[in-house]
């Protein structure tokens, strides 16, 4: 019995500190709220998404004057994103920040910011995002599913390469590196082009894979490389940029208009802002890391883009998803990144 009471306890005191650090208590202002708005993702709560996040959630709380109760599950709480991307379309929760990879699997045009070497640098990356790019991108996303996607995109950064045996200076350094890619077709051919051999693992069982050398690599933004401490079982981190990688914020179209329209306004203003102040932070932050993880012993190398894209080009890496985009998407993408096939 005793041992049974304090199991009960210690889960009771789990799920309250959760709620606690997530801010989900239901208190009366969700008792009196109008609306409550279930947003979630799958990054910890201290990645500036959910700082913001939250930051935004307290500001539509009271500009709607208690009318809206935005809340912020952050850390997967709510599943993976294959389960989230399921609900939020099923509105089972309201919002969802995907990132192009996953949104590929349900609009082709949702990974085209992540073709290889695209984007030199985070001017082109916003100004096609933020504009005819993005617009395009949103707009089939509105045409084919029942979600939308506000204006702003949110950052994840650029992804960089990890590996354990040596670094990556050179396309010919791929040749034969068992490379631990995202399940995205995209990711899966761009590193076929480098002569490299990508495989598909799930994000939980990257660590253990890179320790027990079952991959030699994997490739990640540097906030996610800090973060699960893959410089413990990394030697060698190249700075490739190969591709910049972002989040949409993307909402159930019926749930959201369910809403007035003022409240809706409320809503969209604070997750733009938020969206904008998240990039310059990631930006900050992915700087910082650079510096903490050489003091973790990770050794760091600048790579040449250029000769890499021109063995995508020799390899008819552009050319093949030119085809797959076609040509109205992929005239929007070199409006931005110059011509690439």
């Amino acid at each position: 019995m005793h041992a049974m009471t304090r199991r009960h306890f210690l889960k009771t005191a789990s799920v309250a500190s959760a709620a606690a650090a997530t801010g989900l208590y239901a208190g009366s202002a969700s008792a009196a709220a109008e609306f409550t708005l279930k947003y979630g993702n799958n990054l910890p709560m201290t990645h500036p998404m959910n700082v913001r996040a939250k930051e935004m959630a307290a500001k539509i709380a009271a500009e709607s004057k208690g009318r809206v109760d935005f809340q912020v599950y952050p850390n997967g709480q709510l599943g993976t994103d294959t389960d989230m991307l399921s609900q939020v379309r099923a509105g089972a929760i309201d919002f969802f920040t995907i990132s192009p990879e996953v949104l590929g699997t349900l609009v082709s045009a949702g990974q085209i910011s992540g073709v290889g070497f695209a984007f030199k640098d985070y001017s082109q990356v916003w100004a096609a995002m933020d504009g005819d790019l993005g617009a395009y991108v949103r707009k089939q996303i509105a045409a084919t599913t029942s979600l939308f996607a506000f204006e702003r995109c949110w950052d994840n950064g650029y992804r960089q390469v990890t590996t354990s045996t040596r670094p990556i200076t050179k396309p010919e350094d791929f040749k034969g590196m068992k490379l631990r890619v995202p399940p995205s077709p995209l990711a899966t051919s761009l590193f076929r082009a480098f002569d490299a051999a990508p495989t598909s693992i799930n994000f939980a069982e990257v660590y253990s894979a890179l320790q027990t050398k079952i991959a030699e690599g994997q490739e990640n933004p540097l906030a996610v490389i800090s973060t699960v401490k893959f410089y413990e079982v990394q030697k060698y981190c190249s700075m490739t940029n190969h591709v910049w990688s972002g989040f949409w914020f993307m909402g159930n179209k019926k749930s959201f208009e369910r809403m007035p329209k003022e409240l809706q306004e409320i809503v969209t203003r604070n997750v733009n802002e938020a969206g904008l102040k998240q990039r310059v932070d990631v930006k900050a932050l992915n700087e910082s890391l650079v510096a903490d993880m050489k003091g973790k012993g990770m050794q760091f190398n600048d790579t040449d883009n250029e000769a890499f894209r021109t063995k995508l080009r020799a390899s008819g890496f552009y050319t093949e998803w030119h085809k797959k985009f076609g040509p109205e998407a992929w005239a929007l993408l070199e409006k931005y990144t110059g011509k690439l096939a």
